[in-house]
């Protein structure tokens, strides 16, 4: 029977039932899918949204190559890497996990990538977290002297 990998889970051909392969032990495990169920979908769509661009967002070198971008003021083709202090191997991951987000947008030219922000995105993800602070303190009228 053939089957994906997807997140850690092998998927079945047969959509009722997925294998789970604990990478420690080596033990697969049947469960139904209808068992599986992220918590984070209890949450609705927004605050789903904003956790996951504050988890891109939480390492900084992620960060830094925000911030060179920035500085930049242009796309910049080539390799990053010669700036971060980070191998170029490691600079692509956080580069794809930038990308994935909308933060920034990567275009091949030739035999080069071209990076630049996307101040669209960026402008959205400000307003999303100006919004969620601004309730935030709007609801604080408790004075807490913790």
């Amino acid at each position: 029977m053939g089957c994906t990998y997807k997140y850690g889970l092998f998927y079945l051909k047969n959509i009722r039932n997925f294998v789970y392969v604990n990478s420690m032990s080596y033990v697969c495990v049947i469960k139904h899918r209808s068992m599986v169920y992220k918590k984070t979908e209890l949450f609705d769509s927004d605050l789903q949204d904003l956790a996951e661009i504050a988890k891109v967002m939480s390492h900084p070198a992620r960060l830094a190559i925000l911030r060179y971008l920035a500085k930049c003021k242009t796309c910049i083709s080539g390799d990053i890497s010669n700036e971060i202090p980070l191998s170029r191997t490691t600079v692509s991951q956080h580069l794809q996990e930038l990308k994935r987000v909308g933060l920034i947008i990567g275009e091949i030219d030739g035999q080069k990538m071209n990076y630049c922000l996307c101040n669209s995105c960026i402008e959205k993800i400000g307003n999303y977290f100006d919004t969620f602070f601004g309730e935030i303190i709007k609801g604080s009228d408790i004075n807490c002297k913790i």
